[in-house]
């Protein structure tokens, strides 16, 4: 098994299609396809499944290609280590990361970095939903809820510190809730498949959780903008993270409901990476660029 059977694996099961993966590779049709049923019996499993349609990964093709992700890794690094490799850091970086905060913080300064790294290709995977990063075949992702995997490892972009919001609009026409229990005669934006979120109070209230038990919300979103424009277009009262609705807070066009009361649940911004993978060049001065333009401090907290 050499490194580069291995990577023509990598690349036809990101391409899904073995020819094209071979012309990458200046190999006929033939000869890739070849040279990757020599891998597979080898390895004696078959990593694709074949038709005369198409390709797919099979589940033992899934499973392998994280570990040969990282060899490939492994191989970077140790020529790298020993001066054989590349000055210049380049390569595709696979990235998965919230939509919302993407658009907000990310896209803007896109430019800056490709223009800095030049050799570096981004394959952006953009969602607010939960994935998995290592099943995903991610280098890096953004996460911004509390890390539970130890498989995973990264730096801390800023705390993700939730709120309860509203329009001046929606709380003109609906009233101002004063206490949690106003909240049942409310409008509310919740976010999709997301449980009750427990609201402790600075001031030593009892805390409560949004949505309330007992109540119902008016709208379900599974798009950090789409609740975002949803609140301030009047439509009733959402739970969010300040770095989504930063704006609209010091514009005014959005305005804290209960403001004694936020969500402590360690909830942070990482960029995380799987703890087996080699931090490669790419991964790092990514890392690195997101740190000096958006943290440290974050960007919605600087003047």
């Amino acid at each position: 098994m050499t490194t580069n059977e291995i990577r023509l694996f990598v690349i036809a099961a990101e391409l899904l299609n073995i020819s094209a993966a071979g012309r990458q590779l200046g190999l006929a049709p033939a000869v890739a396809s070849a040279r990757l049923a020599k891998l597979e019996k080898r390895l004696g499993a078959d990593l694709f499944h074949r038709t005369t349609r198409q390709v797919s990964l099979s589940l033992e093709g899934k499973e392998f290609l994280p570990y040969a992700r990282e060899i490939l890794a492994q191989e970077e690094a140790a020529l790298a280590a020993l001066g054989h490799g590349s000055s210049e850091v380049k390569g595709t970086l696979r990235f998965a990361a919230s939509s919302s905060f993407v658009q907000l913080y990310i896209t803007p300064i896109l430019p800056t970095f490709l223009e800095r790294y030049p050799g570096i290709n981004l394959e952006l995977k953009l969602s607010d939903t939960r994935f998995d990063i290592i099943d995903g075949g991610f280098d890096l992702a953004l996460r911004n809820y509390a890390a539970k995997d130890s498989s995973l490892i990264g730096r801390k972009i800023a705390d993700d510190t939730r709120i309860l919001c509203a329009s001046p609009d929606y709380l003109n026409t609906h009233g101002i809730p004063r206490e949690p229990r106003d909240l049942s005669s409310h409008q509310l934006i919740a976010f999709t498949s997301a449980s009750p979120r427990l609201l402790t109070s600075e001031t030593g209230a009892d805390p409560c959780t949004f949505p309330p038990p007992d109540i119902s919300p008016r709208v379900i979103c599974d798009d950090g903008t789409s609740t975002r424009l949803a609140a301030k277009s009047g439509v009733g009262i959402c739970m969010s993270s300040i770095w989504n609705i930063h704006k609209e807070l010091t514009e005014g066009s959005l305005v804290r409901v209960l403001p004694d009361y936020k969500v402590k649940d360690g909830s942070a911004i990482w960029l995380a990476y799987p703890k087996s993978n080699v931090l490669t060049a790419k991964v790092r001065v990514f890392i690195d660029f997101l740190m000096e333009q958006i943290g440290s401090p974050p960007i919605w907290e600087r003047e």
